[in-house]
């Protein structure tokens, strides 16, 4: 088993001449996967049925030669200019109505069957001619499916997917509450898609599109997939990209592809980078389930805040890629080889960055390439995790498209939050769906989740029922799978389940904070937390939840703030504010039965992951500290292939990986 290395390759964006130069470096640097066509496909295809082939015919004969594998692309995600012209009603559409036109990449509407057309006949065209190429590894298709658009097309298509779920327009009014409003349908033809109104779009209009557009791509990528499968046995991917614009269920689509593949780029120029790297592995690996699964793209040499590039400091790539790997990652690859010298993206980091191979960058790039190979053997062990966190994208879809009573709710920034906590506190986690099997954890945390169906929250109720310790965040359980609430008082559909009520909502400022009577303070929301009784007014006192801790101050002196309930063999808790670090470790410390001699110090930057196959156990310690660490562990270390005895000095920016038998 290998770890795959290298990244996205765009030979048609140089002159052939320094194609033998790549070739060259990349075996220099340990490159042994590239990634090829994702944008090409004009340079493909310069005119409707007219292939040009031979350059890339020349760079994957190259590329074999040299002992490098090819992920060969479908280029579908760029629709070249003669295509936008002879089908402008395949251009999207934006929400306020207007259509865009071609010069960037994503100028298509996928619900548009021209565009559904050229695509499938480029992926056949590429399977005809290089399905049993030697260089080829495997396929992928498309690049970051995530593309919305608002046509008419798309609008047709999306009466026929509410027919198909809902069956009568009755249902239709009733799940989206049109009564409000006076939005009733009579007639499916005055169903559109949720465009930019006068004032607010209906809530369950709005995810009921996000919905839509997931299984509209999904379909899409079937397509390629069935073309690509008539003469290919290789494996097939799409790289999932993610952000608040990304109408994508990537836990839906995981059973989709033959493994998952990641692009994960942090926004955060300081340790937030690092605690979004785990997240992004975290949530990979979750997706994956049990299947292999890759880090296609990621950034070499800089973070980008949106606002500023930030160059990584030496090392930091390095820890950046092993993070992923530690967390299950079979590689790390990244955008782009060779930096673009024109183009939109001419300042993105790339392997070879435009001082080229004498530079810092590539140098650091060389020796991951050198050390990979020596962490290759933890390729089939399984990340430990006691761990899990729910995650749900249409709970994230449905508080993007509310009227939410406060604009800080930010489910998100709450898992995020979340991860963090625990990612600070050195333990490992999963992510999992509301109604996954969640036996196998000791705790399971539910930031913030708005929206979850009946059967999902029986099923968290059973598992506090066979001994699980559940932590329900606050905003959670609030509407149900159509977004409309739950009645009777917050947090509906955990009410029951944590013995708490909450008549009130009481949302914080931004920039203040909220006591509570252990010395802490929460953020962001707080509420008016009852807990003298269960859900039902006539409940036994014996089902109240205990107080953990309250309120100091306000309105709401002495309300409970964290809340504990036993049921049966297990404990339901409650958290309704967003805990500072210091009172959310201590939290986790109890609720993984540590001691003050197995808790970490709060605000530590030594990331520890575990994996493990059979009796050999794997550590990964990346320290992002500007201090060396001394840790104890036994074993052989695989960086330098030496033995530990008892203590292990890892350095400032270093990492260091400790198998043991």
């Amino acid at each position: 088993m290998q770890l795959y290395y290298g990244g996205d390759y765009n030979p048609e964006q140089w002159d052939p001449a320094v194609w033998k130069e790549d070739a060259d470096l990349m075996r220099r640097a340990g490159v042994n996967l590239v990634t090829v066509g994702v944008f090409s496909w004009s340079s493909l295809e310069p005119a409707p049925g007219e292939y040009t082939f031979e350059w890339l015919d020349e760079v994957l004969g190259l590329l074999h030669d040299s002992g490098i594998q090819v992920d060969l692309a479908t280029p579908t995600a760029s629709p070249p200019p003669w295509f936008s012209r002879l089908h402008p009603e395949a251009l999207p559409v934006t929400a306020d109505g207007v259509r865009l036109t071609h010069g960037s990449r994503d100028t298509y509407c996928a619900c548009a069957p021209a565009y559904r057309e050229a695509a499938r006949g480029i992926a056949r065209a590429l399977t005809e001619r290089y399905h049993d190429h030697p260089a080829l590894a495997m396929w992928h298709v498309h690049n970051e499916y995530g593309t919305t658009c608002y046509c008419s097309l798309a609008a047709a298509r999306f009466r026929i997917w509410l027919q198909a779920r809902y069956g009568s327009l009755d249902r239709l009014n009733e799940a989206w509450t049109t009564a409000f409003w006076s939005q009733g349908y009579a007639d499916w033809a005055d169903v559109e898609p949720p465009r930019k109104t006068q004032y607010l779009v209906n809530p369950a209009h709005y995810l009921d599109y996000r919905r839509f557009w997931s299984d509209e791509l999904l379909a899409a990528f079937r397509e390629q997939k069935a073309e690509l499968r008539t003469r290919s046995h290789l494996p097939i991917t799409t790289n999932f990209v993610f952000g608040g614009w990304v109408p994508v269920n990537h836990a839906q689509w995981a059973d989709e592809v033959d493994f998952v593949a990641i692009d994960h780029y942090p926004d955060q120029a300081g340790i937030g980078a690092e605690e979004q790297t785990a997240f992004g592995a975290d949530l990979a690996r979750s997706w994956a389930g049990g299947k292999p699964w890759l880090l296609m793209e990621q950034a070499a040499g800089a973070v980008n805040d949106g606002r500023r590039l930030h160059p990584k400091e030496p090392g930091r790539m390095a820890r950046h890629s092993v993070s992923h790997v530690a967390r299950g990652s079979r590689g790390a690859m990244f955008f782009q080889w060779r930096a673009s010298r024109g183009g939109a993206e001419l300042y993105h980091p790339a392997m070879v960055p435009h001082a080229g191979p004498e530079s810092r960058m590539f140098r650091e790039i060389v020796e991951l390439g050198a050390v990979l190979p020596r962490l290759a053997e933890v390729a089939e062990s399984n990340v430990e995790a006691e761990v899990a966190l729910l995650w749900d994208v249409e709970s994230w879809w449905a508080m993007q498209g509310t009227h939410l009573p406060s604009s800080s709710l930010d489910y998100l920034a709450a898992v995020r939050a979340a991860h963090r906590h625990f990612w600070r506190a050195g333990v490992t986690v999963d992510f999992a769906a509301p109604d996954a099997d969640l036996s196998a954890y000791r705790v399971v945390v539910v930031p913030s989740l708005y929206l979850i169906s009946d059967p999902a929250a029986e099923r968290l109720a059973a598992y506090v029922e066979g001994g699980g310790r559940l932590v329900v965040g606050y905003f959670s359980g609030i509407v149900d799978p159509d977004a409309r609430v739950r009645l009777g008082g917050y947090p509906g559909a955990f009410r029951e389940l944590l013995g708490v009520r909450v008549e009130e909502f009481h949302p914080v400022a931004d920039g203040e904070v909220v006591r509570l009577s252990s010395g802490g303070y929460g953020r962001v929301w707080s509420e008016d937390v009852s807990a003298d009784a269960d859900a039902d007014a006539d409940a036994d006192a014996a089902d109240a939840a205990e107080v953990i801790d309250r309120y100091a101050g306000g309105v709401l002196d002495r309300k409970p703030a964290i809340t504990r309930r036993e049921v049966g063999a297990g404990e339901a808790w409650y958290v309704s504010t967003e805990l500072d670090d210091e009172t959310a470790a201590g939290l986790i410390t109890r609720l993984l039965d540590r001691t003050e001699d197995t808790a970490l110090p709060a605000g530590h930057l030594l990331e520890t992951v575990r994996r493990r196959a059979g009796d050999t156990t794997w550590t990964f310690l990346l320290n992002h500290g500007d201090t060396d660490v001394l840790v104890p562990a036994v074993g052989t270390e695989l960086v330098t292939g030496t033995t530990v005895a008892g203590e292990l000095m890892v350095p400032a920016g270093g990492y260091a990986v400790v198998r043991r038998n």
